[in-house]
């Protein structure tokens, strides 16, 4: 396994008491952009509180980023803007129940989806932002030239019509 591209290693205890900033240096942006499929990313910044609660450690903040993605349309590049808030648990190896380490399907609740399970005494911040990173990206975002994409490659539209019939239909209505 390697190692991943965007590492923060933080010590369980004690715990930072100020706001940690984690922001991705060339090597990592460029790292995560091939991971996630990006032509770039041109910044990348979390801003994270970290508070110790009785069974996990909450992680929240916000994360903001500027990439550079292809359409899912026409694939030309184009930017986006990414500005996301951050509700993270982190979660010790041996607080989970024992039948949840066993198990290979889990049912999760609504609030269990933003567990991070960790071994030992560290977990890795960083990691967890460029998951985050990766839940934010929309893989179907459509840039500016989506539409000529579509028009150029003859794709009906919702609501268009195309063919003789519809050239008909429209003649009739101009009546």
């Amino acid at each position: 396994m390697s190692s991943p591209e965007l590492s923060r290693m933080i010590k369980t205890r004690p715990l930072p008491g100020e706001t940690i900033v984690i922001e991705a240096n060339v090597a990592e942006r460029s790292a995560l952009a091939a991971r996630f499929g990006l032509t770039a990313i041109n910044t990348l910044r979390a801003e994270i509180a970290l508070e110790a609660r009785p069974t996990a450690i909450r992680a929240t903040g916000r994360l903001t980023a500027a990439i550079i993605q292809p359409c899912a349309v026409s694939g030309e590049d184009f930017p986006v803007a990414i500005d996301e808030p951050l509700d993270l648990r982190f979660v010790a190896e041996h607080a989970l129940p024992a039948d949840a380490q066993e198990e290979i399907e889990i049912e999760l609740e609504a609030d269990d989806c933003d567990e991070i399970s960790y071994a030992g005494d560290m977990f890795d911040l960083g990691e967890a932002v460029a998951q985050s990173l990766g839940l934010a990206i929309d893989p179907y975002a459509e840039g500016p030239g989506a539409d000529a994409a579509r028009k150029a490659a003859g794709i009906v539209q919702e609501g268009e019509q195309m063919g003789p019939l519809a050239d008909l239909l429209a003649a009739l209505k101009k009546d």
